[in-house]
């Protein structure tokens, strides 16, 4: 079951058996003219193009591959309010914004899952959108944090959404004696995020966009009207968007030593018929506080979806079944020895700082990357904030690319390295803590 997916096809994935209708359109030939160019079609760029298409933009999404090939298609499809670079995007965005600096960074953790919902609705979308989520303690000092995180979400008016729970709470809702307590939160969601891509691409291409797949674009030519160049045709625009995140090797000059890739591994067993209500019986999305964490949900079918243990050396794993499932079996004793179906691996653009870059490479030109495990939220705030500054409305966009990031020398050379040690040293805290 190794994931052998080559440039074309899709990973063999439960995301890629079960999809409600696959994407097939054309590849670039001769040339096209449109207002904007968006490279890359995963969730970035899809929901760029939806927002640019809802605004009157003729647009253009220019696949490598398919729609959903990447990150985007194959992740745990947990959206949650988490933003792994919150401190560090307080620190460097109280310069700009003073003292409204946690009230932007508060929305912004719950602004992607508005626009989902809103979007599923306005265009039907079957994605097997659910609420519910538990954040999960393993020790004591997980459960001061997820105190200080209750205390807030109250502060900020979300009684309805959010339950402290202790150790029994816990197990009233999950299978299992692992935990010691739990955040429970109903306003996260969790989904099929292929299908949500592929949905969110039809709804662009309803609108007007044109949507290319299988044409990698060779070279971006700048100038007053940027061309993309594919092997068999060419796209002029306006302007630009850079979206591939870390499935490109475009603009090395400006972005190589920027964003790398952590390979995380993700399983599902056979459908486990009664036994799933039995071990998640109010069918939530779970993943835990730990630095490393394990997340876990169930899929429309019954399966169990389980991920964890990221690989920051940037290299796919040779067994991912066999590395997830002690984590299975540890979480939930009463699946010892259940089935694996499925096994992939899911690129994830790390940025050292955690903050999403956002930026130009020219005056029309654009890019956008890099949400370090937290993107199906945060690809949708972003999509919105690069469709308001292509159209003229630039401050949020500005707030952003204001942020100040660290570019790793030679970083194919040393970038994941520098990742991985970096690892270690948090897993290190997290024996001591």
């Amino acid at each position: 079951m190794k994931d052998t997916t080559t440039a074309a096809e899709r990973s063999p994935s439960y995301y890629s058996a079960s999809i409600d209708q696959d994407s097939d359109y054309p590849s670039v030939q001769g040339e096209v003219r449109v207002d904007v160019a968006i490279i890359g079609g995963g969730f970035t760029g899809v929901a760029t193009a939806v927002e640019l298409a809802e605004r009157g933009f003729k647009v253009a999404v220019v696949e490598a591959n398919r729609i959903g090939w990447g990150a985007s298609g194959r992740n745990g499809g947990q959206v949650t309010g988490s933003l792994s670079g919150d401190a560090a995007m307080a620190k460097q965005m109280r310069k700009r914004l003073g003292g409204e600096v946690d009230d932007f960074i508060w929305n912004l953790r719950w602004r992607g899952h508005d626009i989902i919902e809103q979007r599923v609705r306005r265009y039907g979308i079957a994605c097997d959108l659910k609420h519910g989520h538990l954040h999960a303690a393993m020790k004591p000092a997980h459960l001061d944090e997820l105190r200080a995180s209750h205390d807030e979400a109250l502060r900020r008016g979300m009684e309805a959404d959010v339950t402290l729970l202790d150790a029994g709470g816990v197990r009233a809702h999950l299978a299992s004696d692992l935990y010691l307590g739990a955040l429970k939160n109903t306003r996260n969601l969790h989904l099929h995020p292929l299908n949500l891509c592929l949905g969110e691409a039809r709804a662009a291409h309803s609108l007007g966009a044109l949507i290319f797949e299988h044409s990698p674009v060779l070279e971006i030519v700048h100038g007053a009207t940027p061309t993309l160049v594919t092997a068999e045709g060419r796209v002029v625009a306006n302007q630009v968007m850079l979206a591939g995140d870390v499935y490109h090797k475009l603009e090395p000059g400006k972005l190589k030593g920027m964003i790398f890739p952590a390979m995380g591994g993700i399983v599902t067993t056979a459908p486990l018929g009664e036994l799933a209500a039995q071990i998640n019986p109010q069918d939530l999305a779970v993943y835990d506080c730990r630095f490393v964490l394990d997340y876990y949900r169930l899929t429309a079918d019954g399966r169990l979806l389980f991920g964890g243990g990221a690989n920051y050396s940037g290299r796919d794993s040779r067994d991912i079944a066999a590395e997830l499932r002690p984590g299975i079996e540890r979480t939930f004793p009463s699946l010892k020895g259940v089935p694996i179906e499925f096994q992939w691996s899911c690129a994830m653009g790390i940025v050292m700082n955690r903050i999403p870059q956002l930026g130009k490479l020219s005056p029309n030109v654009w890019y956008c990357q890099g949400y370090s495990g937290h993107g199906i939220a945060t690809s949708h705030v972003m999509g919105e904030i690069m469709a308001e500054a292509m159209g003229g409305e630039l401050a949020r966009f500005e707030t952003f690319a204001g942020c100040s990031h660290i570019k790793v020398p030679m970083g194919d050379v040393f970038g994941n390295p520098m990742l991985a040690l970096g690892m270690w040293y948090y897993q290190l805290l997290e024996k001591l803590r």
